[in-house]
């Protein structure tokens, strides 16, 4: 792993934590996923659209990612609040 590698995994493993209130391996490579398909599909809506319908499956495995991501999220914000 080069020092860019492991400063950048840092990076993410920190935005899990932030974002989610813990980081775990599995934590990071969700909101990895979670990331990089947000960003396709808000620069390059056809892709997503294209890839969505190539793959139904595969849009249901990121559609439970997202509702896994955002109720995490809004878990640690309500807990961050108390």
């Amino acid at each position: 792993m080069t020092d860019f590698d492991e400063q950048f995994d840092t990076l993410i493993d920190k935005y899990t934590e932030l974002l989610l209130g813990e980081t775990s391996p599995e934590l990071k490579e969700k909101v990895t996923k979670w990331v990089i398909y947000s960003h396709v599909a808000k620069s390059m809506p056809p892709l997503a659209k294209h890839w969505n319908s190539e793959f139904p499956e595969a849009k249901e495995e990121i559609k439970k990612i997202i509702s896994e991501i955002k109720e995490l999220n809004e878990e640690h914000r309500a807990n961050k609040d108390k």
